[in-house]
């Protein structure tokens, strides 16, 4: 085994708007490749076959699929992102949940300082903490 990526697939053409978002949120990360559908191949043209960005080192995969499928992203998997400082929490927490919910809103639930779970405006599960 070489590596293990977190994958995102997303149903309705919204992978490379949720990676530009993600990476421009978040410091050090970056869209490192992707590859598109062109015409006459299986998924809509110009939407995203195969993608990969990063997040402060961290790297994942994500597809526009081809595919209309009976299910989507659950918060049983989320992305977990541990603070540095309140502010930058409360920042990334109120840009995320734009046109999210809140599975956990932001408070002290005896684990951390503060910690939001939240789902965001594509389906993606996020776990903001802010560790003692």
């Amino acid at each position: 085994m070489e590596q293990v990526t977190p994958f995102l697939m997303f149903q309705d053409g919204k992978a490379e708007e949720a990676m530009n978002y993600y990476t421009s949120l978040i410091e050090d990360s970056e869209i490192k490749s992707v590859v598109r559908y062109g015409a006459n191949e299986d998924g809509e043209e110009g939407t995203v076959m195969h993608a990969v960005f990063s997040l402060k080192g961290q790297e994942f995969m994500c597809i526009d699929s081809n595919i209309k499928h009976q299910f989507s992203f659950t918060p049983s998997f989320s992305i977990y992102l541990t603070c540095s400082s309140e502010e930058e929490l409360d920042n990334l927490y109120e840009k995320l949940i734009e046109g999210g919910k809140a599975l956990m809103p932001l408070d002290d639930y005896g684990f951390s300082i503060k910690f939001g779970w939240i789902n965001d405006r594509y389906g993606v599960s996020w776990q903001l903490n802010l560790p003692e």
